[in-house]
């Protein structure tokens, strides 16, 4: 009985080392968690909005080159490509972006700190506030791009007036934002600051600023389109630079393809200055940056 024991003892071994190599190849099979949470990541993300940018452009060249679709009244992204290395490479179309994007980026600038000013301003009285408050709404209410043969008359049609309609779209955006955030800031917290004696001033720069900075960075990614708009449409008015420019010439021609590389450069350059912005917020408010991070994702 002891020899049978001893020999039927080793070939237990080999089924009992199994087990744990099927349980370890079990645990590191991907699951649809894993795949989940892989493509809720940066690249993750990346990569997929690539893929459905690539199936898109598949898509649309199939259905020209099948004659489901006109090339004449959509383009084709065989055309674009093409268009696009010629301008690139005869060096009009960087000379036209940067046209644009100089107009952009300084109206926003000018017409973003302008009207945060001026609605910050408006803090400190409020009768003046509630006396310009008809004006601004009035002013609001009239489409900007009404304005713009108004600012070219007045300006020219050069480089000086395509900023100057920028500044128009965003500086009563901003005005706006700024006063509202500041109407919104904690009262209590004012209240007790000028219970303690602290000058307006004071309250001003303790309470109002930071309080009102995430909703001026905020508006700054809404003004940076209607800065790149201004821009745009001051340069189909008048102009002999810009994407604008690029783009009324070929629609005027028919040239679908063209117009085409126009509307995706000014659809690049918005969502690097977006990104820009974001970087900036991320920087100047940090916090903003954690308390995003924490949400619950349900």
């Amino acid at each position: 009985m002891a020899t049978q024991t001893l020999k039927s003892s080793p070939t237990l071994k080999p089924a009992t080392a199994t087990r744990p190599a099927r349980a370890t190849s079990a645990r590191t099979r991907p699951g649809p968690g894993s795949l989940a949470r892989a493509a809720d990541t940066t690249l993750g993300r990346a990569v997929i909005q690539l893929l459905a940018v690539a199936a898109f452009f598949l898509a649309w060249e199939v259905a020209v080159r099948a004659g489901w679709l006109t090339e004449f009244l959509v383009g084709a992204p065989s055309g674009i490509g093409r268009v696009f290395l010629a301008s690139l490479l005869d060096g009009s179309l960087p000379v036209d972006t940067w046209y644009t994007v100089i107009e952009a980026i300084i109206g926003f600038l000018i017409g973003t700190l302008l009207g945060s000013v001026a609605g910050l301003g408006l803090w400190y009285s409020a009768f003046v506030a509630r006396l310009v408050e008809p004006f601004i709404v009035a002013i609001n209410s009239v489409p900007k791009i009404a304005l713009a043969p108004i600012v070219i008359l007045w300006f020219g049609t050069g480089f000086v007036s395509k900023v100057a309609l920028a500044v128009s779209l965003t500086a009563l955006v901003a005005l706006i934002a700024a006063y509202q955030a500041a109407r919104d800031a904690d009262p209590d917290l004012q209240a007790l600051l000028a219970s303690m004696g602290a000058s307006k001033n004071r309250i001003f720069k303790s309470v109002i600023v930071p309080s009102t900075l995430p909703a001026i960075i905020g508006m700054f990614r809404i003004n940076i389109g209607f800065a790149l708009v201004g821009a745009v449409v001051g340069e189909f008015i008048s102009s002999q630079r810009g994407l604008g420019h690029l783009i009324y010439a070929a629609s005027s021609l028919y040239d679908l393809n063209t117009v085409w590389v126009g509307l995706f450069v000014l659809m690049f350059v918005g969502f690097l200055l977006y990104h820009v912005i974001d970087f900036a917020e991320r920087r100047i408010l940090p916090w903003r940056q954690v308390t995003t991070a924490g949400q619950v994702q349900v």
